[in-house]
């Protein structure tokens, strides 16, 4: 009688792993994923990337009914005079314009990411990572299955979570919705320097430049989200455009060095700036943009300013954007025996604008050099 428990026990089993296993094929065949790549996830893997889309899936629902909506009204509601509705072709025409625009819109999000040189992430109100483009692995060297369905806090930095935090409970609460957001983290990438593939026990932090939206959704089920382009830093931009110059500046922000083509963009010589703050150079309007990237960059090693506006020599201001890095400021020499290296900022800044208020003065150094020129 034991034997016969024992053995109608583990076909019993057998049968509810078989059962298990035959609802998680099923399952993983209906993620819009590569045959390869189901074939290789796990149980855990199929439930955390079904959540997610289930997710995504209610979050786009919303968005395609507002937008069905709205092409019905268009498409039924043109009525001739007579009286009669106009038709388009019938319902093949319909789907076939469908697949169009699809194929259309597939090609020219893949444009888009190309020029952008980085991704986008889809996080939730709780910091959930509910959707990641396909060309993350190419930035942090970890492919979009094994991040969607997890915390963004289990990838990034301690001493970034604050700051992630206090951005996601301000989305919960309503506040900044359709304002830009604008944050710099630190995110774990198993990318090597010379672009090899490391285990994630081994993985360095990768600077990220985030820059988005919040979006809320009317329905319960989807809730709100933070949309983001996440740029790895620094940005591969180049440095010879003639509307572009570099400086290097100690720790406090004060210029040690600047290239010539400030004198054409701002009419400051590099000599006179030599010992001066960035500071004075940025509009009063603007100071806590620039201390937010200050401190970034004191914390974070990396960092992009945003945009700000940079006082001219002769009068008005430009709309500028800089991007910073810390790096050491002179090499270490044998007699120092590489014992310690001085820090500084490295900036490239971008000018975005003409002179804009050029006969308005904002400043006492504008003042004399107006009345001195």
């Amino acid at each position: 009688m034991t034997a016969d428990k024992e053995k109608r026990s583990r076909e019993a089993a057998r049968k509810r792993r078989q059962v298990e296993s035959e609802v998680f094929r099923d399952l993983s065949r209906l993620l819009p994923l590569q045959p390869s790549v189901r074939s290789n996830l796990d149980k855990p893997s199929v439930i955390r990337l079904t959540l997610s889309y289930i997710r995504m899936h209610a979050l786009l629902k919303v968005n395609s009914a507002t937008e069905a909506e709205t092409s019905q009204s268009v498409k039924y509601g043109d009525v001739l005079e007579g009286g009669e509705e106009v038709c388009d072709g019938g319902q093949d025409g319909g789907e076939k314009e469908t697949e169009e625009a699809t194929e259309e819109a597939s090609g020219e999000t893949q444009l888009h990411l190309s020029t952008l040189e980085g991704f986008l992430m889809v996080l939730s109100s709780e910091g959930d990572m509910v959707y990641l483009s396909d060309n993350v692995s190419k930035y942090m060297g970890l492919t979009q299955t094994e991040l969607m369905g997890h915390n963004i806090f289990d990838f990034t930095h301690p001493s970034d979570h604050e700051e992630i935090r206090f951005n996601l409970q301000r989305m919960s609460e309503g506040v900044w919705c359709g304002a830009t957001r604008t944050f710099v983290l630190r995110i774990k990438s198993t990318l090597t320097q010379r672009g090899r593939s490391t285990n994630l026990k081994s993985a360095t932090w990768k600077v990220l430049h985030c820059q988005g939206r919040v979006r809320v959704c009317s329905a319960p089920s989807a809730g709100s989200c933070l949309l983001l382009t996440c740029q790895p830093l620094p940005l591969s931009h180049t440095l010879l455009s003639s509307h572009t110059f570099t400086s290097q500046h100690s720790m406090d922000m004060r210029f040690t060095h600047c290239d010539q083509r400030v004198t054409l963009l701002l009419g400051y010589s590099p000599v006179e700036l030599l010992g001066r703050s960035i500071y004075d150079l940025c509009h009063t309007l603007d100071t806590d943009c620039l201390t937010k990237n200050h401190l970034n960059l004191c914390f974070k090693s990396q960092s992009v300013s945003g945009q700000y506006r940079m006082l001219v020599r002769g009068g008005g201001y430009v709309w500028v954007e800089s991007h910073c890095a810390v790096i050491p400021s002179v090499r270490a020499s044998k007699s120092r025996f590489r014992s310690y290296q001085p820090l500084c900022i490295l900036c490239v800044t971008y000018i975005l604008s003409g002179v804009e208020e050029p006969s308005l003065l904002l400043s006492l150094d504008q003042t004399i050099n107006r009345y001195l020129s």
